[in-house]
C-alpha cells in the first residue's frame, strides 16, 4: 500500500482549514483524555488505521492506560469509563455513523452529563476526526 496524493500538498488552502479547526478544539476546555476517547472511538468505527495508530500513542502519552484502551471497542461493557465518557462515546458513535442519525436520548444524555458549550465542542472534537478519518483512509495514509 501506498500513500496516494498528499492533501496539504495538493490542496494547502483546503488543508489549513480543516487544521484550523482541529486548532480551535486543542484550544478549547476539553480535557485530553476526551479528545482521546473521541479520536480513538472514531478512528476505530471508521478503519482509519493511521489515525489509531497516532492517537493511541498520544493518549499512552498524555496518561491513558492500556486496559481502557482495548477496552474502548467494547467500552458498555466495562466498568472503565466515567458517565461522561460514555455520554461523550455513545455520541461519538452515532455522530460517526450518522445515517442512523443521533438519538434524542443520546444527545439529552450528552447534554445533560456535559453541558451545552462542553457538548457544542465534543460536536465540534468529534466531527473533526471525521473528517480527519476520510482523509487518512482516502489517500491511504500509512501507519508509521
Amino acid at each position: 500500500m501506498a500513500t496516494r496524493i498528499k492533501i496539504d500538498q495538493a490542496e494547502p488552502a483546503g488543508y489549513k482549514a480543516i487544521l484550523g479547526l482541529e486548532k480551535f478544539i486543542e484550544s478549547t476546555p476539553l480535557t485530553a483524555t476526551h479528545k482521546d476517547l473521541i479520536k480513538i472511538r472514531a478512528s476505530q468505527i471508521n478503519g482509519c488505521a493511521f489515525c489509531i495508530d497516532m492517537h493511541t500513542k498520544e493518549a499512552r502519552k498524555s496518561g491513558e492506560t492500556e486496559q481502557r484502551i482495548y477496552a474502548l471497542n467494547a467500552w458498555r461493557d466495562t466498568p472503565f469509563f466515567t458517565k461522561e465518557e460514555r455520554a461523550i462515546l455513545a455520541l461519538t458513535e452515532e455522530v460517526t455513523l450518522i445515517s442512523n442519525h443521533v438519538k434524542n436520548q443520546t444527545y439529552q444524555e450528552a447534554l445533560e452529563a456535559l453541558g451545552e458549550t462542553y457538548l457544542a465542542q465534543v460536536i465540534l472534537a468529534i466531527i473533526t476526526i471525521n473528517a480527519w478519518n476520510r482523509i487518512g483512509i482516502t489517500t491511504q495514509l500509512i501507519p508509521g
